[in-house]
């Protein structure tokens, strides 16, 4: 029943994780249009007529084709961007209301269908006329779904779209929406808060927003006054570790909008629920007794990004920073009471820390253990071990080095080989990854022996498999040393002081894998979109490796944006969290032709001894950091 209640729960999260992927990546946009409401409307801070035209295009055109291309190219690359805004087309025009819904169906179906289109011609095309099926194709199913769209799913969204805003404006008049707290505020600690937030609250929001200047939708969530107040209450009546920390992590939440920061401590003591959803429901109260409300979205949840939003005028920033207030107060002083009364036996906020990560499907465990117990695979005939990641450039060959290594000293006659999740060859025997991605490889092979590993650098799986290898392999020949692979000046020049930034901080890790992925960009070797796919491929799939170290890295569907390989090295020294684990060196990579493996064993094997990470974190020249990498092993 445990297991079925997860499985729920991470597919709920799989699925907001897939709507706010179409959102998200283009807040800028979001906030460009709202930005431009509030100065420039009649009613704004500076009204300017002509620049004022550009709300309308804005919101009903430029928006919900960003979102139709997002979710086309999330499904099916930059093609099927290219067709899920043809498709988004269609809506828009067959609606009278901003088609942001729509564009939601419409975008990924027609990625996925291009995506089904382009396997059923590949390799049947005849050499010449790529370009010109490829070209036509895509334009042909574009149009199709968008006269599908004009004609038949934008009227049913625009119904859907007023019937659900009617639904909102009923709620509001009926002064039930604090209500939505008791599930808003639960959601959020359960990572809920995309598929709430960005599926729902943001879509509506917009639409009220376009109509009368603003929404409370937007406020619902990412109020910062209930995790805000609950942080302060833990600062002065918190015990250990928890008080100790509580007022550094109430700054970063309040000012730098980062509400995961409070969900340890809830479920360190659960009882602080409560007190959340007190504080949620007294700030909705509060902002629609007084009208509060914002042009666009607070995104981040900061109350930075809340007051940049609020419409102009004395009256709405009094009635928000009301709702923010009020929020606060109501929930530090229930707070404040279950921590004054309650017993001093909850859990420690390391424990909740790892009950979190697990809650959200990224636990960083030691731990691996094998997940295949039906698998009739016979150890002794064992002869291809496959490690596999969604990109298949970063963990997987990573972790399939160190493996090798061991492999190689164990004498045993096995290929280790790292691979894209989707490219699994039907030859594997033992396929190792991720623990989040077990299933999907169960799926593609199913009779293989899989393993699931949470930290590449220092799992004690590796030990566990040659162990039982080597048990069944005694009477295997010994192997002979394998020739290392040749240092080549043009792979060793990947890994060079000028790729080398030391002493850096950030506030999270979206604005440190930001950093690394624009350093590519700027060396040359990636495209922009690469950059925004590295933040997908984290948010999905963790890039935390084990050992204080990540590597960060695209998605599969973003090698096309790789111009050649190239490795970019960060040093944290006070650490940055990925979901809960501390990183202290980045290794962000693009990797071509597999020119970046070499290199990405020399990572491996080098951040494999925790020695080797704490001197590299310590470095004060890049000469040396890089020649710990570089050193013969």
């Amino acid at each position: 029943m445990a297991k079925e209640k997860a499985s729920g729960r991470q597919g709920i999260q799989k699925f907001g994780n897939f709507l706010s992927s179409m959102v998200l990546p283009n807040i800028g946009a979001f906030i460009a249009w709202g930005l431009i409401t509030a100065l420039f409307i009649p009613d704004g801070w500076w009204p300017n007529k002509a620049i004022a035209e550009l709300v309308g295009p804005m919101v009903n055109y430029l928006l919900p084709l960003l979102i139709g291309f997002s979710g086309g190219k999330i499904v099916h690359g930059h093609r099927g961007g290219v067709v899920g805004a043809i498709a988004t087309m269609g809506v828009i025009v067959g609606s009278d209301v901003p088609m942001f819904l729509g564009a939601m169906i419409m975008g990924p179906l027609a990625g996925y269908l291009m995506k089904k289109f382009d396997a059923l011609i590949e390799g049947k095309i005849k050499s010449g006329l790529e370009m010109l099926v490829n070209n036509f194709s895509a334009g042909i199913l574009g149009g199709i779904l968008a006269v599908i769209g004009l004609k038949g799913v934008g009227p049913v969204m625009a119904a859907l779209n007023n019937t659900l805003a009617s639904a909102v404006d009923w709620i509001v008049n009926a002064n039930l929406l604090p209500l939505a707290s008791i599930f808003i505020e639960p959601g959020k600690v359960l990572f809920l808060n995309n598929a709430i937030n960005q599926g729902i609250l943001t879509p509506l929001g917009v639409q009220q927003a376009a109509e009368s200047g603003k929404s409370v939708l937007f406020l619902l969530e990412a109020n910062p006054g209930p995790g805000f107040g609950i942080l302060l209450a833990l600062s002065l009546f918190g015990t250990g570790a928890a008080k100790r920390t509580a007022p550094g992590a109430a700054i970063i939440q309040f000012v730098g909008g980062i509400h995961e920061i409070y969900f340890p401590y809830i479920l360190m003591k659960p009882a602080l629920l409560i007190a959340a959803i007190a504080g949620g429901m007294s700030g909705v109260f509060t902002l629609t007794l007084f009208n509060g409300g914002l042009i666009g979205p607070a995104s981040p949840g900061s109350i930075l990004a809340v007051l940049a939003a609020t419409p102009k005028g004395f009256a709405n920033y009094g009635a928000n920073l009301a709702g923010v207030i009020v929020a606060t107060v109501v929930s530090f002083a229930v707070a404040a009471l279950i921590l004054r009364f309650s017993k001093k036996t909850d859990e420690s906020i390391e424990d909740a820390t790892a009950k979190m990560n697990a809650m959200k499907g990224k636990e960083s465990s030691v731990a691996g253990h094998f997940t295949d117990t039906s698998s009739t695979t016979d150890l002794k005939a064992v002869n291809k071990i496959v490690f596999a990641c969604d990109a298949g450039m970063g963990s997987s060959a990573m972790g399939a080095s160190l493996l090798r290594k061991k492999v190689k000293q164990a004498k045993l006659d096995i290929t280790v080989t790292n691979t894209a999740i989707s490219q699994l060859p039907s030859d594997a025997q033992i396929i190792i990854t991720q623990r989040e991605l077990t299933p999907r490889a169960k799926d593609k092979r199913a009779n293989a022996l899989h393993i699931s590993v949470d930290n590449f650098l220092d799992s004690p799986e590796y030990d566990n498999l040659i162990e039982r290898l080597t048990a069944t392999h005694t009477e295997s020949e010994a192997v002979e040393e394998a020739t290392p692979v040749n240092s080549s000046a043009a792979n060793l020049a990947i890994l060079n002081t000028e790729n080398v930034y030391l002493n850096k901080a950030f506030a999270n890790k979206d604005e440190a894998i930001r950093f690394a992925g624009e350093k590519l960009v700027e060396k040359g070797y990636v495209a922009t979109d690469y950059v925004e796919a590295m933040i997908t491929r984290d948010n999905d799939l963790s890039t935390y490796m084990g050992n204080e170290v990540a590597i960060p890295h695209g998605t599969e569907a973003a090698k096309q944006a790789v111009k050649k390989s190239g490795v970019i090295i960060v040093q944290v020294p006070e650490g940055v969290d990925f979901n809960g684990n501390q990183v202290k060196l980045i290794f962000a990579i693009a990797g071509a032709n597999n020119d970046h493996l070499e290199i990405l064993s020399m990572i491996a094997e080098t951040c494999a001894d925790m020695s080797e990470v704490d001197a590299m974190v310590i470095a004060t020249d890049k000469e040396t950091l890089v020649d710990h990498l570089t050193k013969a092993k």
